[in-house]
């Protein structure tokens, strides 16, 4: 129970990464706000995360002792966010941990000369900006309790290049930026910020998860053999799993890692060694 008595806010949580570290911080004891933007978004072509995953998600973790509390929000909308923070306040009175989950991987698979405006601008405002709008919602009712953890999801794709994926990139490297920025705003008062990078996660159908085939479709990769083509530039021939994320995310937002602030944990099998 290495989360008992801490509240958590995870973005991203109807499915993937976002669903496996709720399930996994409400089995060590935390009590949960699950986000998620519950429909689908003009301009991503694949299915986002849907109510329904959402308080499936949910159900898991309270069967597993977890008192949870589900909000639809939009991570794009200031608004959105601030309202997820008051919800999580006024239902638990303080907030322990973020967990900036929500990111999408597609409009990708294009040159930088072929993004348009709006592409640019749809992955930047998700999967940076929101991050930033959720530690800006969280941190003021952090800072006066004088503790809490932000864990920012990037990716490798936050310390590599990829071809044609430069909006995806450029996303996880400004995240990671931001998270070294926020650290040091917030590490007088004990606040910390960290980033997560993992390598390529396996879709688990357990928890929903379709990013890897996303980022394959993009790469016009065949889905029945993507798996396979993944796992030949891993060094340890294997996947990600999702349950590592979740592992990884569980020390981050534990005491354990008290004094851990600004740093960025890898988890790709060695991937980003080379």
């Amino acid at each position: 129970m290495l989360l008992k008595g801490k509240t958590a806010v995870i973005t991203g949580a109807a499915r993937g990464l976002g669903r496996s570290c709720a399930i996994r911080f409400a089995q060590e004891g935390a009590d949960l706000v699950l986000l998620d933007i519950g429909r689908d978004l003009e301009g991503v072509p694949y299915a986002l995360g849907s109510g329904s995953q959402l308080d499936h998600t949910a159900d898991l973790c309270r069967r597993a002792g977890s008192a949870v509390v589900t909000v639809t929000a939009d991570v794009r909308t200031s608004s959105a966010c601030e309202d997820a923070i008051a919800q999580a306040l006024d239902r638990f009175g303080s907030v322990q941990v973020l967990v900036n989950g929500a990111g999408i991987a597609a409009p990708s698979g294009k040159q930088v000369h072929e993004i348009t405006d709006d592409e640019w601008d749809l992955m930047i405002d998700t999967d940076l900006s929101g991050a930033w709008r959720m530690t800006r919602a969280v941190a003021p009712s952090m800072v006066v309790r004088g503790e809490g953890s932000v864990i920012n999801i990037a990716s490798t794709a936050g310390l590599v290049g990829y071809r044609n994926f430069a909006g995806y990139v450029a996303a996880k490297h400004g995240l990671i930026g931001l998270t070294k920025a926020a650290a040091l705003d917030y590490a007088p008062h004990r606040v910390r910020v960290n980033a997560l990078c993992p390598g390529s996660v396996r879709d688990d159908p357990l928890v929903e998860g379709r990013m890897l085939a996303e980022i394959a479709r993009s790469l016009d990769v065949a889905v029945e053999e993507h798996e396979q083509i993944f796992v030949q530039a891993q060094p340890m021939n294997r996947l990600i799993e999702p349950d590592d994320i979740a592992g990884a995310a569980v020390w981050l937002a534990g005491d354990d890692s008290r004094q851990v602030t600004g740093t960025t944990l890898t988890v790709d099998g060695g991937f980003t060694a080379r």
